[in-house]
């Protein structure tokens, strides 16, 4: 499974940093919804759902968490722990967001506004829905 992170373009000075973030720049898609993700409880698993054509991508603003994707026939797990890195999320891609740091921010950009049609919040649905299970 090929997963893609991106490594925003930091600029600062004595003063601090600054990272822009700009559609079809630094996002590959036009940005239609952004929301973000704070005081998570420990313990607690975020997302658990695929998306039938959003995309996002996931940038960890704040301390850090880590990202279980899974393709339905592969899984694998990125941790996020730069403010200044983004981690791109297809659509047809199971989606799991734990292991939160107390401090930890997670902010998502996203290709559509919110549709609860677009959600496959099943697991056995999702592998239905890529093909790998009849």
């Amino acid at each position: 499974m090929q997963t893609i992170k991106y490594t925003f373009q930091p600029h600062g000075d004595e003063r601090g940093q600054l990272i822009a973030l700009e559609e079809f720049n630094d996002i590959p898609f036009r940005i239609k919804r952004v929301y973000f993700m704070y005081d998570t409880i420990e313990g607690v698993v975020r997302g658990k759902h695929a998306h039938k054509s959003l995309e996002q991508i996931l940038v960890c603003i704040h301390g850090s968490c880590k990202i279980r994707l899974d393709n339905g026939r592969e899984k694998k797990v990125v941790a996020l722990e730069k403010p200044y890195e983004g981690l791109y999320v297809a659509n047809n891609m199971w989606r799991e967001m734990f292991d939160f740091s107390p401090d930890a921010v997670l902010m998502v950009f996203a290709s559509e506004v919110y549709d609860e049609a677009d959600y496959i919040r099943d697991y056995d649905e999702f592998l239905k829905f890529v093909g790998v299970k009849e």
